[in-house]
């Protein structure tokens, strides 16, 4: 796209502004102006002190790609000496511990999952590596060798370069003050006196940002915290070794057991620590700096060092390499990075300001990655990489707020480096959003977990009793310890009468909010792939696609009048789409206008399901709940003894019965209505380990973990939301055959061959010999048991997994070559052994829907 392009005013030029600027660029976006604090050459942002470590092991797919990118793209920019701006040096993390070394399988794991080559090595290949660890604390390590350390600061200089040869310009030592609105949409960018218009913006100011955010009324919710880094003087055996200053030879060395990372510096060890207390940076009280007083040493992001905190660390950094007893702590200081309430960055447009972007929380290892998407964003309405965990909005408000920021942003300083399940529930704060039928939970043993601030029933201490009646057939078979963690053999009962009598299940904290006016049902028609302008009643599962045909959201919508529909969504990221949708609707056309409100705190739900909800339904109502009274996906309003509800006939089990919504403040006495009714039916009250299992068995799929915008319907098995009687435009249409025709994967069903294994998700899966996938990966001969983890290519990996109990069997869904058929033999990578599985057909449960429609 030639000049003139949008004007874009991106605010700050470190890594992450630096590169945006120049990826826009590349994408024919030179319309650019990057407003810079600072000096150019040393901005004093953390980019200017990141001590620039890039391992790429993350749980996330995304995060993963971003890594990868940035350590292409720092390779390929070349200074004048040609040299690139990346140092392969690999990456070693090590294990002094049983359960750490496990967990390093496990992130071996990942990074095959996506790509990465990875191997974990015994400790005589750590001390080759590494040759100044202690070798009788070493038990393994996990050797990354496409890792290393980015020259950032080198990079960035090379990116601002290439970018204003390009025709972006950059205006270093500018103070921004104000950024204008107008009409809900950026305008202008003040620096002091000075106007400079602007079309977007997109603040990168790191851990400025939400100064900036605070402008334009968006929270950015990060917390600045101070990190150790410090320098030995000189070690006997690098004397010579590396290029100085900063040249480095041997991996970059995690030792997570006690917080700390190390990097060869030259002729000294670079030591950085997350085993202090968490340091929170007062924006308002940090010095400020003019630009002609920054230097390499002295910079706004640079705290004194406090030796206190760093001395027990530099005593276990002595006993791991014992050769530093030689040296001395020469300097270090306390930089300056920015944590969030979940670790994760802030990617993404304003929901309240229409052209405010942010790119904030970004580290030096994603920063190049995440900059191709942002521009991506703006250039094209989305990115190639799936941005659903890094969305800005993906936080509900009272997780925005300084309180619960500071909070669990402190608390994920501290566990930075530790071993985390992936069902563990953060330790503080707790009970912070509860549904109205937390009294009755509690009474009946709820364990419970977090999410999104909600407290979750996980399985009910009242429902042990069941075991000893129920079937031997529906028992699950003990489990290893790390797949223990957070299960109870209850959820088995759960199931168990869920299938075969009733239970009740606590549906509050699934996103709620009505879309009104008389523009309603055109936005939503336009933006799903079902259609909505039918007649109030129905209820539609539906899925939203951006412009490419990937999946950006399912959700489902009830239409309760002409003018009413409620949308049951995933979670913020979906009411900030629709509500800046129904914004832009309203401002073209004021005939269709449309409100969105948020009804998740004043209201509740349960999901009343089994063979026998309806007898229980029927003694507190006169209404009609037979097959032809509230037919399947139909939604109707009724009295439940007394309580007025919204009952809508689906079920996310597989079973037949209704979500049934009220008021808040009528919650705990609908709970009561309901219980006392089915009591003479045995009801019992399930939680979400039961209710994950018996939807893996029906192949309910669930967006951000089984599918994303990287995928489209056809390929997720939802083709069947896509509605072929839909002839009318909707957002993602145009591009769904073409993207269809060219995909090479699906998700696909797997069960287990040995009933006593489970596996938890995002394990590489890779088929075996003499199936029909497209180059399958090496193939072990261990199978269940073995050691034959290997480092051959994976096929693909895993999403969902759960025990089926109405099956007997382990369940997992993967993205897997299509050319795959029912009966193919596939092997999942588990904590370092393969475990034997097989294509299944799917659903596993209840074929031909008899259950949920009668």
């Amino acid at each position: 796209m030639p000049n003139p392009s949008p004007r874009v005013v991106i605010i700050g030029a470190g890594i992450v502004g630096a590169n945006l600027a120049d990826e826009l660029a590349q994408l024919g976006w030179t319309n650019t102006l990057v407003i810079e604090q600072g000096p150019l050459d040393i901005p004093g942002g953390s980019t200017s002190h990141a001590p620039g470590l890039v391992f790429s092991s993350n749980g996330s797919k995304s995060m993963t790609e971003f890594a990868q990118y940035t350590i292409e793209k720092l390779t390929s920019l070349k200074g004048a000496d040609g040299r690139g701006s990346f140092l392969p040096v690999g990456g070693l993390e090590i294990a002094t511990q049983e359960d750490r070394l496990q967990d390093l399988h496990r992130r071996a794991g990942w990074n095959r999952s996506y790509g990465v080559d990875a191997e974990v090595v015994d400790a005589d290949e750590c001390l080759r590596l590494f040759p100044m660890l202690d070798r009788d604390m070493v038990l393994g390590g996990l050797l990354t060798p496409g890792d290393g350390l980015a020259l950032a600061a080198k990079g960035t200089q090379l990116v601002i370069e290439r970018a204003r040869a390009a025709g972006v310009e950059f205006r270093d030592r500018t103070v921004v003050t104000d950024i204008e609105t107008a009409g809900g949409k950026v305008t202008a960018v003040m620096a002091g006196a000075d106007r400079i218009p602007a079309d977007i913006v997109v603040s990168c100011a790191g851990f400025w940002g939400p100064k900036i955010g605070e402008m334009v009324g968006t929270s950015i919710p990060l917390l600045p915290l101070g990190h150790q880094f410090a320098w030995t003087t000189e070690v006997p055996s690098l004397l010579g070794k590396n290029e100085k200053p900063a040249g480095a030879q041997a991996p970059i060395l995690r030792y997570q057991d006690k917080d700390l990372y190390y990097r060869e510096w030259g002729e000294r060890i670079g030591i950085g620590s997350y085993a202090h207390r968490p340091m929170p940076v007062d924006l308002d009280t940090l010095r400020s700096y003019s630009p002609e007083e920054i230097t390499s040493e002295r910079m706004p992001s640079s705290l004194d060092f406090t030796p206190d905190d760093f001395a027990p660390e530099w005593e276990a950094t002595k006993k791991l390499l014992p050769e530093l007893a030689q040296t001395q702590i020469q300097r270090g200081f306390n930089g300056i990075f920015s944590f969030t309430p979940d670790g994760g960055s802030l990617v993404g447009q304003s929901r309240q300001v229409d052209g405010f972007f942010v790119a904030e929380a970004v580290w030096v290892t994603h920063g190049a990655g995440i900059a191709r998407a942002v521009a991506e964003l703006i250039a094209h309405g989305r990115s190639e990489t799936d941005l659903s965990g890094v969305d800005l909005n993906r936080f509900e408000d009272v997780q925005t707020t300084p309180e619960y920021v500071s909070e669990t942003s402190q608390q994920n300083f501290v566990e930075i480096y530790d071993v985390i399940h992936p069902l563990q529930p953060r330790v503080s704060p707790r009970d912070v959003r509860s549904s109205p039928f937390r009294r009755q939970q509690e009474e009946l043993g709820a364990f419970f977990l977090e999410t999104s601030g909600w407290e979750r029933p996980h399985w009910f201490e009242a429902n042990a009793a069941l075991l000893e009646a129920m079937p031997p057939e529906w028992a699950a078979p003990e489990r290893d310890a790390w797949a223990d963690l957070f299960h109870s053999p209850i959820a088995a009962a759960e199931a168990w009468k869920t299938r075969t009598s009733v239970a009740m299940f606590d549906m509050t904290q699934l996103k709620r909010f009505e879309v009104t006016g008389p523009g309603a049902g055109v936005l939503l028609h336009g933006m799903t792939t079902s259609s909505m302008l039918r007649k109030p009643g129905a209820v539609s599962y539906t899925l939203l696609l951006d412009e490419a045909g990937g999946i950006t959201s399912d959700i489902t919508v009830a239409i309760l009048d002409e003018e009413t529909y409620q949308v049951g969504a995933n979670s913020n990221i979906d009411f900030a789409a629709i509500s800046r949708a129904a914004k832009h609707q309203s401002a073209a056309d004021s005939s269709k206008w449309v409100t969105v409100r948020e009804t998740t705190p004043g209201t509740c739900c349960i999901g009343l399901w089994g063979p026998l909800a309806r007898d229980v339904i029927s003694k507190v109502t006169e209404e009609d709940f037979s097959d032809e009274g509230l037919k399947y996906f139909r939604t109707k309003p009724a009295v439940l003894g007394g309580v007025p509800v919204t009952a809508m006939r689906l079920s996310y089990v597989g079973e037949l019965g209704w979500e049934i919504y009220t008021s808040a403040d009528l919650g705990s006495r609908l709970w009561d209505v309901l219980w006392e009714a089915g009591q003479e039916f045995g009801i019992i009250a399930g939680g979400r380990e039961a209710f994950n299992s018996m939807r893996l068995e029906k192949g309910f799929r669930s967006f951000g973990t089984d599918m994303t915008s990287e995928h489209e319907p056809v390929q997720a098995g939802l083709g069947f939301a896509v509605k072929a009687s839909k002839t009318d435009d909707f957002i993602g249409k145009a591009a769904l055959a073409d993207r269809a025709a060219a995909v090479t994967k699906k998700l696909t069903c797997l069960t287990l061959d040995v009933p006593s294994d489970v596996v938890l998700g995002k394990e590489p899966v890779y088929v075996v010999a003499g199936g029909r996938g497209t180059e399958p990966g090496a193939a072990s001969a261990g199978g269940a048991g073995g050691v034959g983890e290997g480092t051959g290519k994976a096929d693909g990996y895993v999403t969902s997994a759960a025990y089926g109990y109405s099956i007997g069997k382990s369940i997992a869904y993967a993205w897997l070559p299509n050319t795959l058929t029912v009966g193919d033999s596939v092997e999942i990578e588990y904590l370092g052994r393969r475990l034997p599985a097989t294509v299944t057909a799917e659903p596993l449960f209840d074929p031909e829907m008899t259950r949920l429609k009668g």
